[in-house]
């Protein structure tokens, strides 16, 4: 895979290939795993040849899974969508002349510096608005062979010798058979060898290409044909032994490259009118606004729990302070600084005033029991989900201080894991309506173990407690999976899944009635459902791999 990406630090667009080096192969055998990592060493060196008609690799690194090539962009054409694009599928002799003269550059500079390419062909070749050809994917080859893709070949069929093909022995004569491939389709439109299978291939190579190209132009019987015929032996003994020696032969007859340059860059930049390849605002409009706005993210989170805790520490100190304002309102303000700082304290806060709240207000022998179950609840929830996300006491606070205990499901969804946002799910929804009847009670420990227990006697106020559990639950699997399409997905699930226990709340609460749910919760629910699904387009993919601009 390639994505075409924005370098932020040095604002250009870069090129970043990811390639699988992990095989299961080497996991339990030292000395293959040994090799590999002597291949891979190889690869990197060969990636950073640095030559005019070579793209430039930036960065080359290594995980245990993937090599990921930080490239220039390449601002045009490979040679393969070129060949789509024009009549016949085939270039001018001009054309594949300057094609041949600059690729010919390039691997005589890689040759001298003891580095094959091993993968030539159309694809593998680019053409920029200048019109300067450059070979791309240096050591790719050698990639695949060290982590057992594709054999010890590791080339591609249809432009790999035999040698490559059976895994013997390949030196600079391999590049050479596989530009004369090249070479060939440029001219003919069609590619001598192509083959559903490596055998099949070698077949067709060791019956020689047919027909001649002179038969499709006869202007390149003679000199060129004898050196394409000559580059394409079976036998690599029988070959030019040095690349520039075959551009030589073949050059002397078929054109000149400069004016197959100029023909080139006309072409490249017909090809590419109406794109936005050269603006210089590509990067900043393609980034998703968390990269364009770093800071954005995380400052909307510690305003938004800053204000939670303040407004639900605020209505729990009331009671505990005996009603002085001014401590009142110091102590939220107290509570609100110290979530800005650290956004998981904000649910910690606001359980403890809550639980103060009731310990305290109109003591009688209900008040310590139920105080301490709370802590016990509360506690609960924040080590399990409440410190592992900042977003996480929003999602336990938004319920308590709205009308509606559904609120935290969509948040949930946002922010946190799978587990974490189903025991956020149902928490929020439990907490919302144990402060919701706190709040009536005014606190008292008495009131409101009764209202308690009224409450969580009715059958549907379970099914709503569950509905929300599992609605962030399932929106959360899907927001894992890291694109902005799941995201979205799994809000619109979580919203889906909230309405219908909603309605099936309603059904149970009126003896097996269907009635319409709650008009105001579900409007709630649908609401934080689309703040949440644009918030999820601004963020944009969670794994860069899945999403980009591939070619």
């Amino acid at each position: 895979m390639v994505c075409i990406c924005w370098d932020v630090r040095l604002q250009r667009r870069v090129a970043i290939k990811r390639i699988p080096v992990a095989n299961p192969r080497y996991l339990d055998d030292e000395s293959m795993a040994s090799t590999a990592g002597e291949v891979l060493a190889e690869a990197r060196t060969a990636c950073l040849l640095a030559h005019p008609n070579i793209v430039t690799v930036f960065d080359f690194e290594i995980d245990e899974a993937f090599a990921y090539l930080v490239m220039e962009y390449v601002d045009g054409l490979t040679v393969a969508e070129l060949l789509q694009r024009v009549e016949g599928g085939a270039l001018t002799h001009q054309e594949a002349a300057h094609i041949l003269s600059s690729v010919a550059d390039a691997l005589s500079f890689a040759h001298e510096n003891g580095v094959l390419h091993l993968d030539i062909k159309p694809t593998n070749i680019m053409i920029d608005r200048a019109g300067t050809v450059k070979l791309a994917d240096f050591g790719m080859a050698t990639l695949a062979s060290a982590a057992g893709y594709g054999g010890a070949r590791g080339g591609t069929i249809g432009y790999m010798p035999p040698e490559q093909i059976e895994g013997g022995l390949v030196d600079e004569r391999t590049d050479i058979f596989s530009l004369a491939v090249v070479l060939w389709q440029v001219l003919t439109g069609k590619s001598p060898f192509a083959a559903s299978s490596a055998e099949a291939s070698l077949d067709k190579i060791e019956r020689g290409p047919k027909p001649p190209v002179s038969k499709t132009d006869p202007s390149l019987a003679g000199i060129v044909e004898d050196a394409l015929f000559q580059a394409l032996s079976p036998n690599p003994q029988d070959r030019m032994a040095d690349i520039g020696d075959f551009a030589r032969d073949v050059l002397a007859d078929l054109g000149d490259p400069e004016d197959g340059e100029s023909s080139l860059r006309e072409l490249v930049g017909q090809s590419s009118e109406g794109e936005d390849a050269g603006d210089p605002g590509w990067g900043v409009r393609h980034l998703p606004f968390d990269v364009r706005f770093p800071w954005a993210e995380t400052a909307i989170v510690r305003l938004l729990t800053a204000a939670l805790a303040f407004l639900a520490v605020r209505i729990a100190l009331a009671p505990v302070l005996e009603h002085d304002a001014s401590a009142t309102l110091t102590g939220a303000l107290a509570a609100a600084a110290v979530s800005a700082l650290w956004p998981p304290l904000g649910s910690m806060l606001a359980g403890a005033a809550t639980v103060a709240a009731v310990a305290t207000t109109l003591a009688t022998n209900m008040s310590f029991p139920l105080s301490g179950l709370a802590a016990l609840a509360f506690a609960f929830w924040w080590i399990v989900a409440g410190r592992r996300a900042h977003l996480a006491s929003a999602a336990l606070l938004l319920p308590m201080v709205t009308p509606f205990p559904i609120a935290g499901v969509a948040l949930a969804i946002y922010a946190l894991e799978p587990l974490e946002a189903l025991a956020t799910g149902m928490a929020g929804y439990l907490f919302g309506t144990f402060f919701a009847l706190a709040v009536e009670a005014g606190f008292a420990a008495t009131p409101l173990v009764y209202a308690l227990m009224e409450t969580f006697v009715r059958p549907e106020v379970w099914v709503i407690m569950l509905g929300c559990g599992f609605a962030a639950l399932a929106g959360s699997a899907f927001v894992g999976r890291g694109s902005v399409a799941a995201g979205i997905f799994g809000q619109l699930l979580g919203c889906a899944v909230v309405i219908a226990g909603l309605i099936y709340a309603a059904h149970v609460e009126n003896g097996g009635i269907w009635t319409a749910p709650d008009a105001s919760a579900v409007a709630c629910a649908v609401s934080l459902t689309l703040c949440m699904c644009v918030a999820t387009a601004l963020r944009g993919p969670l794994q860069w791999d899945q999403e980009g601009d591939e070619q």
